[in-house]
């Protein structure tokens, strides 16, 4: 599917990412739709796009998802971004911080891509794409949360791609990896260790808009050394978790928990 002329929904635009891919989709041609908590981050960016559509929506909430789906449903693509943070041991976890987690980072997106699905299927054409991330194909110490959300996104995307096939919608699931300058790790003020390499958000916005454009089912975005540790992860999880630990995969962890507990 060609972007140009295309009615786009993207969600989570207000964060570093979100605005990379915002700008990524302008520049093809797209018409947004932008939408997250803060207005006064949509605002400025929307009038940057050329007078964007925005809608503000807590994910969180059931009712706004709801309400969201509704204002959207011409939209001919829906990319779902939005993402809570998520690091931690599970203990450290209170049942509603679970429970946002699953709302904002997986139910949300489910919820939209069904009501969406609905009308692209019904005209034909359209297109869905899932951010997920590395820790959706492999999980480290203190990401059980998050990976949970995350490998949830991969399944989902999985199986939509085939239900939706025949109608003439496409799916994709992105999954980035450490990403400099904005998102998740930016935000936390985690310090890798050397050696170990990040993509930027525009690497991720570019990954994007190739993956709608060319029907790509799942795009890794991330070094080499870290898409292969992801496919090893998947052959030999005891391996993986025993080489991730001595690169220092605790303190990582330790760091982004203490950067993300504010945020949860």
């Amino acid at each position: 599917m060609r972007l140009a002329g295309r009615t786009v929904l993207l969600t989570g635009a207000t964060g570093g990412i979100g605005q990379a891919v915002a700008r990524r989709l302008h520049a093809a041609g797209a018409r947004l739709v932008l939408t997250g908590r803060r207005v006064d981050v949509l605002a400025p960016l929307a009038a940057e796009l050329g007078g964007a559509r925005t809608l503000a929506a807590d994910l969180g909430d059931r009712a706004e998802v709801g309400r969201l789906a509704d204002a959207c449903a011409d939209v001919d693509v829906l990319i779902a971004n939005a993402a809570l943070p998520g690091s931690g041991a599970l203990l450290g976890f209170t049942e509603e911080q679970i429970d946002r987690a699953l709302e904002v980072n997986l139910r949300a997106p489910m919820i939209l891509a069904r009501r969406l699905a609905a009308p692209m299927a019904s005209r034909g054409s359209g297109h869905i794409l899932l951010m997920s991330s590395l820790a959706g194909k492999t999980a480290t110490p203190g990401s059980s949360v998050y990976a949970a959300t995350k490998f949830g996104l991969r399944g989902f995307g999985q199986g939509l791609r085939g239900d939706l096939r025949a109608a003439g919608v496409g799916v994709s699931v992105v999954f980035p990896g450490f990403v400099s300058e904005a998102g998740m790790l930016h935000e936390s003020g985690t310090v890798l260790p050397r050696g170990v390499g990040m993509v930027t958000p525009l690497a991720v916005a570019d990954a994007v808009v190739r993956a709608i454009e060319r029907n790509q089912g799942e795009v890794d975005v991330a070094p080499a050394s870290l898409r292969a540790g992801a496919k090893i992860a998947g052959l030999a999880p005891e391996l993986s978790a025993t080489v991730a630990r001595w690169l220092g995969s605790e303190a990582i962890a330790g760091q982004f928990e203490r950067g993300q507990r504010v945020k949860r």
